[in-house]
């Protein structure tokens, strides 16, 4: 046992040396120990069924092959069955071929998942159908068993990613990415007019304010699944200035998200309001940025709330207090993240 957690040990320069390398050597090893497997038991001298369950399965998310094997498990037998009560029942010729294409079409999708039908059952079915050798449906379900056992219990295990160092490289291109989009506000705040500053698309926008709840959501998912495996040294470092700064970014997003929308959608005529935005869009955008970098951030987040008290003084009216709600969420948020620092 110790001797597969130094395995596991081993692994951090593998990401050190490149984001593909420990995804290759994974596929390498899964595919490979299957089809060897099988070798060694006898069901056939080229079993590639084994193999196959490695390429097909570790594509995404590692830490879902264990389900994927499972769903994949059951589209091979239903496969199996179906092909070899047809042909035992039909020959092959135009009459079978139907039958079975309805059939396995039919299990495909009773047993899909969230509307995503399981594609295995007819590709099995289809196979077997079109190689009808005795005693090749077993064989083919001996060696299909191998393999999604050994994707299963070892793809999550070897060399899996880190989550931590993941979700810090999600929020670094998201804090960039704001970065960009405030200035643009800022411009645009600076001289209201439909065509001075480019904006993204809707898509676009919405996909910039969504990402910091999709990284929150990723962290939990992939840490939940690490209990089982050595703690990395990194993790309990990484944890802890991480998670506060994510909290950070979906909380103010949605204040953001309001801001850049008021100040796109100003009309163009000249509003001294909106342009006198622009320095105090700028000061809230380095607060918050040296925050999400992992900074204090308490001397920029005191200089933008002069510029907010300045811009409320000359300009009180109700709808100059709409165009700054985004702000003072944002400073109000940012001052809880920075505690007494803050004030």
């Amino acid at each position: 046992m110790s001797g597969m957690f130094d395995m596991f040990r081993m692994s951090a320069p593998l990401h050190g040396r490149g984001g593909r390398l420990a995804p290759a050597a994974r596929l390498l090893v899964c595919a490979a120990l299957p089809w060897y497997a099988c070798v060694w038991l006898g069901t056939s001298t080229a079993p590639v069924a084994a193999a196959l369950p490695a390429v097909l399965i570790l594509r995404g998310d590692v830490f879902a092959a264990p389900r994927l094997a499972l769903e994949r498990l059951a589209g091979v037998a239903v496969g199996v069955l179906l092909s070899v009560a047809v042909l035992h029942w039909l020959p092959t010729g135009p009459l079978s071929f139907p039958v079975l294409l309805v059939c396995a079409c039919a299990g495909m999708y009773l047993l899909g998942r969230r509307g995503s039908p399981n594609q295995q059952v007819l590709i099995t079915a289809l196979v077997i159908y079109s190689t009808p050798v005795p005693g090749y449906p077993l064989a083919r379900l001996e060696e299909s068993a191998v393999g999604i056992a050994v994707v299963a219990l070892l793809g999550p295990l070897l060399w899996p990613p880190d989550p931590y160092r993941e979700t810090a490289r999600g929020l670094e291109e998201y804090r960039t990415g704001l970065a960009d989009r405030l200035a643009r506000t800022a411009a645009r705040a600076a001289a209201p007019a439909p065509a001075a500053v480019p904006f993204p698309a809707p898509v676009a926008a919405f996909a910039l304010w969504h990402r910091p709840y999709e990284l929150s959501a990723a962290l939990e998912h992939r840490t939940g699944r690490l209990l089982l495996l050595p703690p990395r040294r990194d993790a309990a470092g990484a944890a802890g200035p991480l998670r506060p700064r994510l909290r950070l970014a979906a909380r103010t997003a949605p204040a953001l998200q309001f801001l850049t929308r008021e100040v796109e959608t100003r009309p163009a005529a000249d509003d001294a309001s909106a342009r006198a935005m622009a320095p105090l869009i700028e000061a809230t955008g380095r607060a918050l940025d040296e925050a999400l970098r992992g900074g204090s951030g308490a001397d920029r987040l005191r200089r933008a709330r002069e510029l907010e008290a300045a811009h409320r003084a000359a300009h009180p009216g109700a709808r100059d207090a709409v165009l700054r709600a985004g702000i003072h969420l944002t400073h109000q948020v940012l001052a809880e993240h920075l505690g007494p620092a803050a004030h």
